[in-house]
């Protein structure tokens, strides 16, 4: 054994609270899990209907989303309601062939007598959030509905939200999101769970208690007053939806969530378009904790709501811990092996809060989703660990966008890549991916996979030293990092392929930077 010296202790230490500090955030889904038991039967129930339809706006803000314009067009214009209380804004900021798209299909629509206008601005300030305001100054709805470009509203969707809103005090009402390629990959099927845990259990527990929830950006309905008394869509942080919900909120008003009210959207297929998504939500998350974290903690509201907004709005913390926890992992194995060997309480500590972070709290989180969802548990189990892998893998991803929206870098509003990927065997996306000029980040791919070759050592020296209860959760890190990175490299591939060429990040990204600050 050799001598321990004030930085193996230091290292032990580090350790220990970097594992002590995400088991609180574990702590933290159980007590979600607790909340939505509790609560489950306390459902929202329309408590009358209106006599008379309001009218309302549905808005369709998109940018470039030449392959799924005109799918969402045409299901706007299929939504069931009096065509005489109804408008629809296609908003769109687009620069390529979507103008051209949208605009047709638009002019058709119109000429099937629906209630559709299409917008166009030659810029995009402010982003989704600036297309949003800049519809509210020309619509007539008293109510606002908001659909992405992904997503396909089913007919009855609007008669299902609309009468929660004949209580005055209600100013948001959010449906559930479903998937249309769930089944398509490993990767859909993986975040389908992840996204069902979000809206299956987080949104129901924290509305259904009381506390504080979030409107996604789509998929949900406002009354046009709460928007304008909570000061409107704000372009501050890339998460304009929490940003706007959080703010309501505070102003009183209350949010209804129904789940058994769903529409379908698209699942990213492909890893940068996934990362893409993460790094666009984690960043906002982290804007938004810094903008408005500190006034909901000095504010008068119950203990229970800031209690939870601190973990929901710090949720981005958990990334940097995972990252910390991940550079760890192979001095602590030494620690272990060399220096501690004899000390039984340090010497099981490393195997110990590796099994109290990797399995308890989010194999209870999201194996009780699925088991709502599908009244199964078989079909969740599966998955999970898998979707332990790919949540440690997206971690220095979302790591690095919390630290840029912490840091108050500015950066423009990346979209989502969609694909108009129609069922769950439909392989024609991959074509597509040249046009969408996804930017490829190698850098940090580069440092994804030198993680995953670090982790590849920590594995063999476990199985050398004979660590068995450590391997299964080493390798989970191990694969995660590798799933993330080569096919990572494997969609840089593939759109360069589709384009013809080297892929390069698009001008306005790097320019963006200069361009638009974020305004705290």
């Amino acid at each position: 054994m050799i001598e321990t010296s004030f930085w193996h202790y230091g290292l032990a230490a580090l350790h220990l609270l970097v594992c002590l500090a995400l088991a609180v955030y574990g702590i933290h889904r159980y007590a979600l899990v607790y909340l939505y038991y509790k609560y489950r039967r306390n459902a929202p129930r329309k408590s009358a209907c209106f006599l008379h339809k309001p009218r309302v706006t549905i808005q369709l803000p998109m940018f470039n989303e030449q392959y799924v314009a005109e799918r969402i067009i045409e299901a706007a214009c299929r939504v069931k309601y009096p065509r005489d209380r109804l408008e629809i804004q296609v908003l769109d900021d687009s620069t390529d062939e979507t103008v051209q798209i949208a605009r047709r299909a638009v002019e058709r629509m119109q000429a099937e007598g629906h209630p559709i206008v299409y917008l166009h601005r030659d810029h995009r300030e402010g982003y989704k959030a600036g297309a949003l305001a800049e519809g509210l100054k020309t619509a007539t709805g008293e109510f606002v509905v908001i659909f992405d470009a992904d997503f396909v509203p089913p007919p009855d969707i609007l008669n299902e939200l609309i009468d929660h809103f004949v209580d005055p005090r209600v100013g948001m009402v959010q449906a559930r999101w479903e998937h249309i390629n769930r089944e398509h990959s490993l990767l859909t099927k993986t975040q389908a769970v992840l996204l069902d845990g979000h809206f299956v259990i987080e949104h129901a527990a924290r509305n259904r208690s009381g506390r504080f929830m979030s409107f996604n950006g789509t998929a949900g309905a406002w009354r046009r007053a709460c928007i304008e008394e909570a000061g409107g869509w704000q372009h501050d942080t890339l998460t304009e939806d929490l940003d706007l919900s959080y703010r309501a909120q505070m102003k009183g008003w209350r949010f209804v969530y129904l789940p058994e009210v769903t529409s379908p959207a698209e699942l990213p297929p492909e890893m940068i378009a996934f990362k893409s998504q993460q790094h666009r939500w984690a960043k906002g998350g982290a804007q938004t904790c810094r903008k408005l974290l500190p006034g909901i903690l000095r504010s008068r509201l119950p203990w229970r709501i800031k209690v939870e907004a601190f973990f929901h709005l710090t949720s981005w913390v958990s990334y940097f811990l995972m990252v910390v926890l991940t550079l760890l992992l192979f001095p602590i194995l030494y620690l272990k092996t060399h220096v501690f060997g004899g000390i039984p309480m340090l010497r099981y500590a490393f195997d110990g809060s590796l099994v109290l972070l990797a399995t308890c709290s989010a194999s209870t989180f999201y194996v009780a989703c699925q088991r709502e969802l599908f009244r199964t548990w078989a079909e969740s189990l599966k998955y999970l660990p898998f979707l332990m892998s790919l949540g440690v893998g997206i971690s220095l991803n979302n790591a690095r966008a919390a630290l840029e929206g912490l840091a108050g870098k500015a950066s423009e509003f990346v979209r989502t890549p969609k694909f108009g990927v129609a069922d769950q065997k439909d392989a024609g996306w991959r074509e597509k991916t040249g046009k969408q000029r996804l930017d490829p980040k190698r850098v940090q791919a580069w440092c994804e996979f030198g993680l995953a070759l670090y982790l590849a050592v920590c594995v063999a020296y476990t199985i050398h030293m004979k660590m068995w209860i450590g391997l299964f959760f080493m390798s989970l890190f191990f694969i995660g990092f590798a799933y993330v990175s080569l096919l990572t490299f494997y969609g840089q591939y593939q759109a360069a392929r589709a384009g013809g060429g080297e892929l390069k990040p698009r001008p306005a990204d790097t320019a963006a930077e200069t361009v638009f600050p974020d305004r705290h």
